[in-house]
């Protein structure tokens, strides 16, 4: 038996439940398909609700994540806890402002630095590479992002799905684990757009930061943007 294609919406609730299972254990999209074997591209439509699976397939996900299966038809709903305290941060990005890395291909300023230990980092990007023997190596690291284009075009490439490609107001959410890389695919020297970044490991910010600067020409630390 194969998996059943079906219109967009109508596994909504079996998406929703695959979804919540996933990330109540902590788990990446490509970290599922490892455990249980099916393709990440399937695991993905399943999760959109642009496929159905058969028993068989819903064996295989509970076998390999060792779940009971009607975990699959009754999503968990999260709890408030009334013991987490507010915590009333925050911080104003001023046009113009923030901790630039530049290399001779893309341009990335981060934004609210002053605040650390944040669980997502807003990046403004300028990307001017064209190619990805220009780009390097496919960038990878905790958790997931959005990225959303401002001026230009841009051309997504990641490690399992073929290259998109994105014009002023389209937008692209990913595991950042997944290699991935943002090339300009437009006519002007460079594209823009926002990249939010986000993850519950502690020194997101660091790690982005050092993969950039590993990167760029060679900076000195007192060069480096703070943490």
């Amino acid at each position: 038996m194969s998996e059943i294609s079906t219109t967009e919406g109508a596994n909504s609730q079996l998406g929703q439940c695959l979804r919540a299972a996933r990330q109540a254990r902590g788990l990446t999209l490509k970290q599922v398909a490892e455990r249980t074997g099916m393709a990440l591209s399937t695991l993905s439509k399943v999760e959109n609700g642009l496929m159905s699976l058969t028993y068989d397939k819903l064996l295989q996900i509970t076998a390999g994540l060792k779940m009971d299966i009607a975990e699959l038809f009754s999503p968990a709903i999260p709890k408030p806890d009334p013991g987490r305290p507010v915590t009333a941060r925050r911080s104003v990005s001023r046009a113009g402002q923030g901790q630039t890395i530049t290399t001779r291909f893309y341009t990335n300023s981060y934004q609210c630095t002053d605040l650390i230990g944040k669980r997502m980092v807003p990046i403004m990007a300028e990307v001017r590479a064209r190619s990805l023997d220009e780009f390097g190596p496919l960038l990878r690291h905790s958790g997931e992002e959005y990225f959303m284009v401002t001026h230009g075009r841009v051309a997504v490439h990641t490690e399992f799905y073929a290259p998109e490609i994105l014009n002023e107001g389209d937008g692209i959410y990913l595991d950042s684990t997944m290699g991935h890389a943002y090339l300009n695919a437009g006519d002007g020297p460079s594209a823009k757009g926002v990249c939010l970044c986000t993850s519950e490991t502690p020194d997101l910010y660091d790690q982005l930061r050092r993969i950039a600067a590993n990167a760029a020409p060679p900076l000195d630390d007192d060069e480096l943007p703070p943490l």
